[in-house]
């Protein structure tokens, strides 16, 4: 059972990361460093700040620090006890993908997966109702992991895997915040 799924992931990482092409290699390579989106996150940053002020927002960045740090050991733990090769790595695959990026890490899961899913899952049950297309949210994590399967750096299961532990730590960081709010009054709105 684990073989078979382990070659269908295999199979639909050479399907999707066959589509790409040298033409938009820089643009996946632009889209994958953390750094170039940072313009998106000042834009998220503000609209929230203008919802919430300065204070409040102060202590959501702090969650979003610890839920990021927690997301990242839990990847890191599955990482060093998977010991999933990469596919950029695997020899037996290797001459027929397009590698794009190289990495000597491990690959389940993928961490941009999972921190991305975190944080969007997180501030998406946060402010759903106070933003009304805040769903869009979720393109980022979509792009961002698509990113890792076209340069040769993760399977499809990494990032479903990855997927999964961000909806899980976002939604368990929702309700300790929730939690927080109603138990600290200096969280509370200003």
């Amino acid at each position: 059972m684990l073989e078979k799924l382990l070659s269908l992931d295999t199979q639909l990482f050479i399907y999707l990361n066959g589509l790409g092409s040298e033409t938009y290699d820089g643009l996946w390579l632009i889209i994958t460093k953390q750094v170039n989106w940072i313009p998106f996150f000042l834009l998220l940053l503000y609209l929230i700040y203008k919802k919430i002020g300065v204070k409040q927002t102060g202590y959501l960045l702090l969650f979003v620090a610890v839920l990021v740090l927690a997301t990242d050991q839990i990847t890191n733990l599955f990482k060093y006890m998977v010991q999933r090769e990469r596919p950029c790595n695997n020899p037996e695959i290797k001459s027929i993908i397009r590698v794009v990026q190289v990495r000597n890490s491990f690959s389940f899961f993928s961490g941009h997966a999972a921190n991305t899913m975190a944080v969007s899952t997180f501030l998406y049950l946060l402010f759903k109702k106070q933003f009304k297309y805040f769903g869009f949210l979720f393109l980022w994590p979509l792009i961002f992991a698509y990113s890792r399967i076209y340069l040769g750096l993760h399977y499809p299961l990494d990032i479903l895997s990855g997927y999964l532990c961000g909806l899980i730590t976002g939604y368990l960081m929702y309700k300790v915040y929730q939690w927080a709010l109603r138990r600290f009054k200096v969280l509370k709105e200003e």
